[in-house]
């Protein structure tokens, strides 16, 4: 699978995108919000062999790199959690130095009309720290609504932390885009 936009190329990650992923996902910081922070390559690779080969297979996830046009530059990723036939859930990452330019939202875009155009899912998910406002504001921008808060439910990092799911269905991204 891979989608085109105006400025990015959305395509499977491969070996070759270690060292770049190693370097936006390390930065603790700037990932606060994520459940996943790798701090050397050999956890990148273990990541990589939890990931599925192919793409839209129930109860697996698989991972897209998300590449500039111009440069070339990984600068983020969208993984894909094929959930059953019907549903999936989103969650994405993109390099510190490249927040709040536009890029999440047009790669979120792009593959939630694949999801729905070629795929006929029915629903899509995310699921959120309440805290990760520029997560929150993105979900909202493209038509997701809050569904539900969960206080204090996973443990990232050594603390409690809440957790919000945001969901889409199909119909609606269809009468909004």
């Amino acid at each position: 699978m891979q989608v085109n936009t105006k400025r990015l190329v959305l395509r499977p990650i491969n070996a070759n995108d270690k060292h770049a992923i190693l370097k936006y996902r390390s930065d603790a910081e700037a990932n606060k919000y994520q459940g996943w922070i790798p701090k050397t390559i050999n956890d990148v690779e273990t990541f990589f062999g939890k990931l599925s080969a192919e793409f839209n297979v129930p109860d697996t996830w698989f991972q897209l790199a998300v590449v500039e046009k111009n440069n070339n530059e990984l600068i983020g990723d969208i993984g894909i959690h094929f959930i059953d036939e019907q549903q999936v859930e989103l969650g994405y990452t993109i390099a510190k130095h490249k927040q709040g330019l536009g890029f999440a939202t047009e790669a979120a875009k792009a593959v939630i009309d694949h999801l729905f155009g070629e795929l006929k899912k029915h629903r899509i998910t995310a699921s959120i720290d309440p805290e990760n406002i520029a997560s929150v504001a993105l979900l909202e921008k493209l038509g997701f609504r809050k569904e539900a808060h969960f206080r204090e439910s996973l443990l990232l990092n050594d603390k409690w932390v809440d957790d919000v799911i945001y969901a889409l269905l199909a119909r609606e991204w269809n009468m909004n885009n």
